[in-house]
């Protein structure tokens, strides 16, 4: 990877907002060249979705996360592929990963109450071919995700500048 394509994907994962023309000027290159780079890199499959981190609880509106740990058995000539794959189509499942340690699979769920996460472990997740055990563990607050501060208690001490 070329450092110009670096640093195009380092400041779009930081504010996926920004134009091809902002980009261009804080890396001082054309915003021609920087489009092209996007539209390669959307192309590629290397950039999947621009996302909008939403704090719901400040609206008041109520979503419960859970940590789903998931113990399966791994299936001939697929491995834990064949089960994860079940697994990541339902649309309960908001990201999963393949771990190590006590447990195989991370699954991130969300759902409305505990109750529709309790009903999509006991009748979906935990009946599918392979899935051994399950454990779940009901996220109570967030304090960071996708390296954002959801609730930032420090003002900010910095002095203004003016000109």
């Amino acid at each position: 990877m070329d450092d110009l394509t670096k640093q195009i994907l380092e400041l779009l994962e930081d504010n996926a907002r920004l134009t091809a023309k902002e980009i261009s000027v804080m890396l001082d290159v054309d915003a021609a060249e920087v489009q092209s780079v996007i539209r390669s890199l959307e192309d590629k499959k290397v950039i999947l979705k621009y996302l909008t981190l939403v704090n719901y609880e400040r609206l008041g509106e109520e979503k419960v996360s859970a940590l789903i740990e998931v113990r399966i058995t791994p299936q001939r000539d697929v491995g834990f592929d064949g089960v994860a794959e079940r697994i990541y189509r339902f649309p309960e499942v908001r990201s999963m990963r393949l771990m190590s340690g006590t447990y195989d699979l991370a699954v991130f769920v969300e759902g409305r109450s505990m109750k529709q996460i309790s009903h999509f472990v006991s009748t979906k997740l935990s009946t599918i071919e392979g899935v051994i055990s399950t454990t779940t563990h009901f996220v109570l607050k967030a304090y960071k995700q996708d390296g954002v501060i959801l609730e930032d208690g420090e003002e900010d001490r910095r002095l203004m500048i003016s000109p």
